[in-house]
């Protein structure tokens, strides 16, 4: 033995399986699946391995099945409670990740985990190595020894003869005793009725075992006398209970416990699966053992060379570097390139640095591809293709044939993913971890720019840029046959990546005058309301501190208190609109909050955005962020602008256009509950809006009966609140609280509406069967809106996805349709030789910039193309407004 180890480390897998499932609670992955405990558990095996490094390690599971302690106790064990049902199928996940780090998992049929973890600590210490058990289970303090401690992570303490003594009085052969005279109601081991530890403690050291105890029981005084005398034999059954086995036939020997190299292969597929993106990218294969072949691009030569590569190819790959992240203020560094998997060329262009080699001039490489890049119908592929579309336009070249963005086609394949950047894509769809910029230009205020980055280091993370899209595409096409989604990605997504593309090359003009006169105002309107604040508070304080405004509320002035959090008391918005029902301060510190986001968010900061060159916003619109296919925006959020307060329509009208221009907007009016009369099949809805009639005031007659004309405004208000409400899933709670009346009533309101209304109440039941049965929704154009929280055994959380099963399809097939819109008038508006640009799009809401010479034509063209976008049963109502202002077109 003086040759092998002498550490072996018993890890109690079974123990720390709960304890890790009750530490993390509703983790999942986007299927769905929780995850919570093989989380926990991984970061507790990898705490034990990195913090004590052991050479000869197993963890050890309780097997299926009764055990030989059932046999002899039937009731053993009887009042524990079912495996929590989300635990069930994390259990195979996590012997499964046990053998992917090349470890024993053990488990021994009719046996528990602490009966091999005993015969292994007993054996292993007999031979002189030092044994410890990873654990916090006190059944195992039986176990310890000089040779043999504990260590419960959790708690971060270990435990040898000592610590056991200090709780049970005595060595560790007194845990046996102690255990069996107070017995242990997790595991419904009965022992003597009315004796605890401590007193069980005082027998033991007293006595020294239960036998002489009972054969002494004369000794024992009082009452205590009698129940040893009635429950001894429960006592000394209970030490059979407790009793570990250590003399099990395991049939494995030391050498079989030694660590070895984790399967990185296994580990990364298991972490992929399980989306432990961290922890995933620790164990990737080494990118050394890859055989890339990545090539700096550097004389004329080898341009043409390359040149003539991707002229032969149907497709290529392509990604730009930059100096920076907004592609329209970004200078082009480099260029890569890729054909095929595995090789790829990065064609550096603007790299300076001292001593940086000589590179091909920018201008006669860019025209030498710009054939290949403008031509149509040589296919590109690119992963977030509309950055690099504005980085290479702005360099004059104007891309066309991107045919394959990964971004998007990760967005519609697998809807659900946290990520579709290309680190996540790749180590989910390659299991390979990719270069990271911070690798190459280093982070935080060491970042450089990726034009002083080395060329050597550039060549290797650019090109593999090209080549990991190149890959992905090759995965990805598939994954959207298989989802349906093809048709989705080329006729609706791809071309709207270009689209997007020229809005934001177009951005949007603003007038910065009007913006710094709100922005005096508003500051006024603060400063005005700050002393009025003041004044009620009867004291000063600060506005912005919610810790101050607690204090204030709640403890100067009394007011009725809500909640505490761990800096003080809440003052949320729902906690201040209540307040503000009764006590104008709050309602005051409302509005105070609200101008002074309007004035930091908007006025003050707008006009800081625009650009130097252009004079204009140009917003980001992202494609691939919201569960339901809208459009997000953002750097700035121009779809966030308030338009209810009089102060937020202001704000719009800084939104003008150029000289000679107006400003056409082209909403579409009422489309979700259009789309639910159409996907319910509803006959009073579809009618209604066949003839045009006002939808809230219908409603409401088949609600509270009578004719339209008997309807009041107060009953049409209630009806427009239920008939969004149900678009939202909205409960009577809710609506109770909504409309500001009792819970009774808005349920009353619910029944007759869904009784008038029925296969409305049908149609949203389907939605919440499709979800539960495929953890996903569809829209009107087959769009899947992720649901994975549907089966979640938590109800806030459980409910919360069920009204997004209502929901989604509608808020999701309104994004299709003003998407096919958008795709439809842009192409209109070039077949026509139009100048008119679409400069925004928020919501159901599309924002032209038309020269006043087009506006007829421009009018008439958007509205058809809009109405077209596809065909419902209810006709596509859109409203056109037209002014020298956003807020005069809206």
């Amino acid at each position: 033995m003086t040759d092998q180890p002498k550490r072996l480390y018993l890890i109690d897998g079974s123990s720390y399986i709960y304890r890790a499932y009750f530490a993390i609670r509703h983790l999942s992955n986007s299927k769905g699946q929780a995850t919570n405990a093989v989380y926990g558990f991984t970061n507790m095996l990898l705490k034990v391995m990195r913090e004590h490094a052991p050479d000869h390690l197993a963890v050890v599971f309780d097997a299926k099945g009764p055990t030989f302690r059932k046999d002899i106790y039937p009731e053993y064990k009887a009042n524990r409670a079912a495996m929590p049902e989300d635990l069930v199928p994390q259990i195979p996940r996590i012997k499964e990740l046990v053998r992917a780090f090349n470890l024993p998992a053990l488990e021994l049929q009719g046996f528990e985990a602490d009966d091999i973890i005993a015969t292994l600590a007993k054996k292993h210490a007999a031979q002189g190595l030092e044994v410890t058990i990873v654990s916090g289970d006190k059944d195992l303090m039986q176990v310890v020894s000089e040779q043999v401690r504990m260590l419960d992570t959790m708690k971060d303490k270990i435990y040898g003869p000592a610590e056991v003594a200090e709780r049970f009085g005595g060595g560790p052969d007194k845990v046996v005793e102690v255990q069996a005279l107070a017995g242990d109601s997790s595991d419904n081991i009965p022992g003597v009725p009315g004796i605890g530890e401590k007193t069980a403690v005082k027998l033991i050291s007293q006595f020294g075992t239960v036998e002489d105890l009972l054969a002494r029981v004369d000794e024992v005084k009082g009452k205590m006398q009698d129940k040893l005398r009635e429950f001894g034999e429960q006592a000394l059954l209970s030490k059979r209970l407790v009793t570990l086995r250590d003399d099990l036939e395991l049939g494995i020997d030391y050498d079989a416990l030694a660590t070895g190299e984790p399967d990185r292969k296994a580990l990364t597929a298991l972490f992929g699966e399980l989306e432990f993106h961290k922890l995933q990218q620790e164990f990737f294969s080494d990118a050394a053992s890859r055989d890339d072949d990545y090539q700096g691009v550097f004389t004329t030569e080898e341009l043409e060379r390359l040149i003539a590569r991707l002229e032969e190819a149907p497709r290529l790959s392509f990604d730009t570097e930059t100096t920076g992240l907004d592609p329209l203020r970004a200078e082009l560094v480099g260029l890569s390139l890729a054909v095929q998997p595995g090789q790829a060329w990065y064609i550096p262009l603007g790299h300076h640095y001292l001593g940086a080699p000589e590179q091909l001039d920018r201008d006669r490489v860019l025209e030498r591809l710009r054939p290949l890049l403008e031509d149509p119908d040589k296919l590109k592929i690119a992963q977030n293709a509309k950055y690099d579309l504005l980085v290479l336009r702005r360099a004059g070249i104007e891309v066309q044939g991107a045919d394959f963005d990964t971004m998007v086609a990760s967005y519609l394949a697998n809807p659900a993913a946290k990520s579709h950047g290309m680190d996540s894509l790749a180590a989910d769809l390659l299991g390979r971890k990719t270069i990271s910029f911070s690798e190459v230009a280093g982070s935080g205020k060491n970042q450089i720019s990726f034009a002083e980055v080395e060329i050597e280091k550039a060549v290797t993370y650019a090109a593999e840029d090209a080549d990991v899209t190149l890959q992905l595409y090759e995965k990805l096409k598939p994954m959207l046959k298989e989802a349906e989604q093809e048709k989705l990605f080329h006729e609706v997504e791809m071309p709207l990546v270009g689209i997007l593309a020229d809005m934001e090359w177009q951005g949007v003009r603003v007038d910065s005058v009007v913006l710094g006169s709100l922005s005096r105002e508003l500051e006024e309107k603060l400063a005005a309301l700050e002393k009025e604040i003041h004044e009620l508070a009867g004291c000063s304080f600060n506005i912005g501190s919610p810790k101050q405004i607690g204090e204030v509320l709640f403890e100067k002035l009394k007011l009725p208190r809500g909640r505490k959090t761990k800096t003080g008391w809440s003052t949320d918005v729902e906690v201040l609109q209540k307040l503000a029902e009764e006590h104008a301060i709050a309602a005051r510190i409302l509005d105070h909050r609200s101008l002074a986001k309007l004035k930091g968010t908007y006025t003050d900061a707008l006009p800081k955005l625009v650009h130097p060159d252009t004079g204009r916003i140009h917003t980001s619109f992202n494609q691939t962020v919201t569960a339901t296919g809208r459009l997000s925006s953002s750097d700035p959020n121009l779809q966030n602008i308030p338009i209810r307060s009089e102060e937020g329509r202001r704000i719009r009208e800084a939104f003008i256009p150029a000289e000679g221009n107006v400003l056409l907007a082209a909403d579409y009016s009422q489309i979700e509950l259009r789309i639910l009369a159409h996907l319910a099949d509803e006959e009073m809805l579809q009618e209604s809006f066949a003839r045009g009639e006002d939808i809230h005031r219908r409603t409401a007659c088949e609600i509270f009966g009578g004719f339209p004309e008997m309807v009041s405004d107060e009953q049409r208000r209630q009806a427009k609140t239920i008939n969004f409400g149900v678009l939202y899933g909205m409960g009577a709670f809710s609506l109770a609280k909504s409309l500001g009346i009792d819970r009774k009533k808005a349920q009353t309101f619910i029944d007759a509406y869904f009784e008038r209304l029925p296969r409305v109440a049908d149609f949203l039941e389907a939605c919440r069967v499709e979800a539960r049965q495929n953890k996903y929704v569809k829209t009107l154009l087959g769009r899947r809106c992720a649901i994975p929280e549907i089966d979640s055994p938590n109800q806030g959380v459980r409910s919360y996805a069920e009204r997004n099963a209502i929901n989604y399809p509608l808020q999701g097939s309104a994004a299709d349709i003003i998407k096919v819109a958008m795709v439809r008038v842009f192409a209109r508006l070039r077949q026509e030789g139009l100048q008119t640009k679409m400069v925004l799009q928020v919501h159901d809401e599309l924002v032209f910039e038309v020269p006043e010479n087009e506006l007829e034509q421009a009018r008439e063209l958007i509205r058809r193309e809009m109405q077209g976008a596809v065909q419902l049963k209810v006709p596509l109502d859109v409203d056109i407004g037209v002014g020298k202002n956003w807020r005069e077109a809206h």
